[in-house]
């Protein structure tokens, strides 16, 4: 997501920072630019008119012109008003109630709601410890009950028995039953969609409001329909009141309009980006982070969570432990990229990077997810002893191994090269000792390695 954007405006403040000094007429030259790169993201113009405004009136009235390093002032205040504008600060989800606590999934037929309510369920059971149930009142859309029921199974969560003929109505008064008489946290509700609003949809989504009183409406809008979603959210808002929106199908997202668009317009928080099919890909919305990374300034505290979840303490020290001891086998080599892919492959990693941006084309297809793949293949082709020890790999073990693996031995022989400046690395940490690294021996570490 924003990647278009995110490209437009790195270009644009990559030329900034040539410059020595800024005039209000280079200030109105950006600003233009940058208009023109939300225009393009799909961003609604009254909130492009606005933020243009707004930041044009703080980048003057900061004595840009007159500062020393005035691109820099410019990019931070562009950095700040985008955060501002996709909401300032991250919005939790609240369930501060006697539980349950009932959650409301609203939205249009299609925008994902059904896999959402699943991947949140996941979310609240694997990183809250919470007892969840998840229940579908979509009496319409064939098999629509059935697919929950098979998505609460395979996130490991409960689902409401269904009892054919039932109303939404009714099958909202028995799961707020069950869920109170069996001691649920937290209730999930999948209301039905339509294809597009209309007052039959509002009444029954009304009419479920009011009796299951949640303490969450969140409505789950496609970011791939653009300024559609924009409008969804304002009628969504306006008529059945939400408390904040979950976005779906962002990965195949590149301008990022919406996401832009929907806090200014409905004045409620995203809270949630479903960032992937698979039900674990499903992430907080952080503006803040959000806005770094459409300024290829990289989201560092998003990777050090991914990498906090990836490794345990446990693994950490472990690992930590067998470089002070200089060694490296290939069986940590595999470790260590089956951990890259639980936090999401390289590219994933990459996009959290600063600077990335600037080079991403650079490196686009010599570096990706299925070099992983090959590499793990290539590891898993060759014997315990060879893992153990490399150094018995010779020119026929280097064939068998990447027959094996589906690959050239070529490849086979860059791994082998890679594990072994990873072996050198070691042992020169080793060498060094912690007092080393710390009196700047990583820096020559480094650059042993070019």
């Amino acid at each position: 997501m924003f990647s278009s954007l995110s490209n437009k405006l790195t270009g644009i403040f990559g030329n900034l920072r040539k410059r020595g000094v800024l005039t209000v007429a280079d200030i109105d030259a950006v600003m233009r630019e940058v208009r023109i790169a939300l225009l393009e993201a799909d961003v609604a113009l009254p909130v492009v008119k606005e933020f243009i405004a707004s930041l044009k009136e703080k980048a003057l009235g900061a004595n840009v012109v007159q500062n020393v390093n005035p691109a820099q002032m410019v990019i931070k205040l562009t950095n700040d008003h985008l955060a501002e504008l996709l909401g300032s600060e991250h919005q939790a989800l609240n369930l501060a109630t006697t539980p349950p606590a009932v959650i409301m999934m609203v939205g249009l037929q299609g925008s994902g709601k059904t896999t959402s309510t699943g991947k949140l369920a996941l979310r609240l059971k694997s990183k809250q410890n919470k007892k969840t149930l998840v229940a579908s009142l979509d009496i319409y859309r064939p098999a629509a009950q059935q697919q929950l029921e098979q998505v609460a199974k395979q996130a490991g969560v409960a689902s409401l028995p269904i009892v054919a003929g039932e109303k939404p109505q009714q099958i909202t008064e028995r799961a707020l039953k069950t869920a109170r008489l069996e001691g649920y946290d937290v209730l999930l509700l999948d209301t039905a969609g339509r294809l597009h609003i209309d007052d039959e949809l509002m009444a029954e989504l009304q009419s479920v409001k009011q009796l299951a009183n949640p303490i969450e409406t969140l409505l789950v809008a496609d970011s791939l329909t653009g300024q559609d979603a924009v409008n969804i959210g304002k009628t969504f808002h306006e008529r059945i009141g939400i408390s904040g929106i979950v976005l779906t199908r962002v990965d195949g997202d590149g301008r990022g309009g919406a996401a832009l668009s929907m806090r200014a317009v409905t004045g409620q928080p995203i809270k949630f980006l479903g960032v992937g099919e698979k039900l674990d890909e499903f992430e907080e919305f952080h503006p803040s982070r959000i806005a770094s990374r459409i300024l290829d300034m990289g989201d560092i505290v998003s990777l050090v969570e991914k990498a906090a979840e990836a490794v345990s303490q446990q693994d950490a020290e472990k690992m930590a432990a067998k470089m002070m001891e200089g060694q490296f086998d290939f069986d940590d080599l595999l470790d260590q990229l089956r951990k890259m892919k639980k936090m999401g492959g390289l590219g994933s990693m990459m996009n959290l990077l600063p600077g990335m941006g600037k080079i991403k084309d650079q490196i686009e297809g010599k570096i990706d997810d299925k070099m992983i793949a090959r590499q793990e293949a290539v590891i898993l082709s060759m014997t315990q002893k060879e893992r153990k020890h490399p150094k018995l790999i010779n020119a026929s073990r280097r064939v068998r191994i990447a027959g094996g693996a589906g690959v050239q031995v070529q490849d086979v022989n860059k791994l082998l090269r890679q594990q072994q400046q990873m072996q050198d690395m070691m042992k020169k940490m080793k060498k060094m000792g912690q007092k080393g690294m710390m009196r700047g021996g990583l820096q020559q570490l480094l650059g042993g390695l070019r």
